[in-house]
This record gives C-alpha cells, structure tokens and sequence, in this order.
C-alpha cells in the first residue's frame, strides 16, 4: 500500500483534504439591485464615505471582526520548524476555532521569510485589512521582539498566542487548583520548566497575579544571577525571580516546590518530582509527551494537569484566545494589556469555580459558557 492510498484512507487527512476554512458572503447577490449596492456603484459611495472620514471604517467593512493569524513556521506545535507551508493546517485550524468559539473571523497569513524586519514590515502593511494580529507558533526569542515592535507600531490588538494563551489558562488553573486545596496561590513556592515563549510569559503573568517565589529552569538548570550564558530575555528572567538564589538543576529548583509548571518539552525525572513538597500541584503541559506522565505525577500530586485532550485539566489555549480577541474586538481596544489578562484568566477560573475537583479544575474547551465570560471581562478591564 502506497503512502498515499493509506493517507486517501486516514480520517484526519480526509477532513483536511481542500482545506477546513471557506469565504461566504453575509449580503444578498441574488439580483442587480443587490449587485449594485454590494458592489458597483453603491459600493464607491462606501468608499468615498470612509475615505472622507477613516472612523466609518470599522462600521461600513469587516475589519472590526477579523484578526490574522499570522506564523513563520519555525515553532509549529511540537513540530518545529516546518516551514509556512507545513504550518498552514495549523493556521487554517487556529482560525476555524476563532469563528466557533469567538464568532470572530480569522485569516491564516503564513509568512516565507524567518526575518523579524521582514515579517514587522509585512504585518505592518496588511495591518489596515485586520482588526487584530495573532502571533503564532513564531520562535524564541524572535518572537519577543516581534511582538514588541508591532505592539508599538499598529494600533490594533496584537497577541502572540503561544506566551499569552498559555499564561492566562495556566493562572486559571492555578488560582482553581489553590482554591481546591485551600492555599494561598501568593506563597506558594512556583518551579517553571521551560524559559521559551510560553516560560516567559507564564513567569511573568503569575509574578503579575502575586506570585512571589518563582524559579525558572532551562535546559541547562535554574536561571540564576550568577550565569553567564544566558540570552537577554533569560537574564531579565533570572533578575526578577529566584529570591532565594537558587542553583543547580531542575531537580534542586524541585526540591521542596509546591508547584511545577512545565511549558519545556523536556522530560523530569520521577525522583526531582518526588522531592516535591507534599502533596504538589503538577502541571505538565508539553504535548504530545508531558515532562512527567500523569501516571508518575499522580504517585505525589493533589492535581495534576497537562496539556493533551485525553487526560483531565487539559491546558487548551482554546479557552482564552476566542474570547480574548472578541472582548478586545468589541471593546475597539488598540492593545491588550496586562490587566484584560488577567481578566481573563479570573473569568475562565470562575466557570470551573462551582464545582472544582481534583481532575477539574479548568472548564472543558467545549464549554460554551467560556468565550462570552472571557469576552465580557476582556471588554470591561479594557475599559
């Protein structure tokens, strides 16, 4: 059997097949009367009105619910980098969730270049033809910058997904998983295994939630004040965390923790796990293959979470980012700041927050009470 009679048989490439999204129109074509006001020449008056006055232009075109999402390909899932043609199933799947979960329109935008110059100057072109830009599946540390620029440069709505989704659903979980076990989320000693896109951006939303003892770990062990190999981003990392100096390995930075994030795609061993406080909250999001097996963290942890469909408590970005865009959206915020953040990581704790156990304590990616709460509290924090 040939490779491709066995993918023309795979279910999932047969879903796949002719790509998931379509354009469809939401105006009448059906005579000339609705052809001329669609198009020629009611259109031109359209035109000539948002021209004249740039403020109709949200009201009068679609700009006001349509966010690109926008990828290099060099961070794909738990792929890599597979190019902007191996990212485009990601992009087109990314975007059918904006319009389910967020009724928000999306367009995947698949970049050929891996220059952030290039890839500032491309988005900041097409930026009149959108009302947000999603970053996604963009490397560390090009990704930080990126962000950055465009954030200073468009007056839009940019967010890169893979630091800022995870940051918000893992604080959601947290804040739940502390409540569970009636702790105080502020004192408790934080370990992240990871110091890429979403490490960063996890450290820096809990530091922003309280959160005052938090030790961050890369590959080579615990970032401290004293390494002298550390990228920029990494060493502003190690100046604001890490009270207690901490050094050594992942599994000294465990060693009595009361909580591991893991975000590094790397694996733990099950003893730096057991050196753990009692009873500890394990969150161990690398997918397909969690740091720690849920079974191993099971043996020690009160909770445990992950980030895979096919256990309890997954850590699915799906719970923040179709909200978060459309409260932005509805809101015509021209940023998303900390604040609709952590609103929004308040709110998706809340849906879960009336019947928190051990293996719930982050609502279903399906639930659809999710994306309106998460809307109405990103609206009403940007004020």
């Amino acid at each position: 059997m040939t490779a491709t009679s066995i993918r023309t048989e795979d279910p999932v490439f047969a879903l796949h097949e002719g790509g998931k999204l379509e354009v469809a129109a939401t105006a009448p074509l059906a005579t000339p009367a609705d052809l001329a006001k669609a198009y020629t020449p009611g259109v031109a008056e359209v035109s000539r009105a948002i021209a004249d006055d740039p403020s109709l232009y949200r009201r009068y075109t679609w700009v006001g619910n349509v966010v690109a999402v926008v990828t290099d390909g060099t961070a794909v899932l738990g792929l890599g980098d597979i190019g902007p043609r191996g990212a485009m199933p990601v992009m087109e799947g990314k975007a059918a969730l904006f319009k389910q979960f967020g009724g928000v329109d999306a367009v995947p935008v698949c970049l050929d270049t891996t220059d952030p110059d290039e890839i500032v100057a491309a988005v900041r072109a097409m930026a009149p033809s959108f009302g947000g830009i999603n970053l996604e599946d963009i490397s560390a540390p090009r990704c930080f910058d990126i962000e950055r620029r465009l954030d200073d440069l468009l007056d839009i709505p940019v967010f890169h997904d893979d630091q800022h989704g995870t940051a918000i659903v893992v604080l959601a979980a947290l804040r739940n998983a502390t409540r569970l076990l009636a702790r105080d989320m502020s004192g408790q000693r934080v370990v992240i295994s990871g110091a890429g896109a979403a490490g960063v951006a996890v450290t820096r939303m809990l530091a922003s939630a309280g959160v005052a003892d938090i030790v961050v770990c890369d590959s080579r062990g615990v970032l401290h004040r004293g390494r002298t190999d550390l990228t920029p981003v990494k060493a502003e990392l190690a100046a604001e965390t890490n009270p207690r100096g901490v050094t050594g390995s992942i599994a000294d930075a465990l060693r009595g923790a009361d909580v591991l994030v893991g975000v590094s795609g790397g694996r733990i061993e099950e003893t730096a796990v057991a050196g753990m406080a009692t009873d500890p909250i394990v969150f161990a999001l690398a997918n397909p293959t969690p740091e720690v097996h849920p079974d191993v963290a099971h043996r020690y942890a009160a909770v445990v979470a992950t980030g895979r469909s096919d256990f309890p408590n997954q850590i699915n970005n799906v719970l923040a980012f179709p909200g978060v865009f459309r409260g932005a959206l509805d809101a015509e915020a021209g940023r998303i700041t900390d604040a609709m953040k952590l609103a929004a990581a308040e709110a998706i704790a809340a849906v879960a927050a009336d019947d928190l156990r051990p293996d719930r304590i982050v609502p279903s990616a399906l639930d659809p009470r999710v994306a309106p709460a998460v809307a109405r509290a990103v609206a009403s924090a940007a004020g």
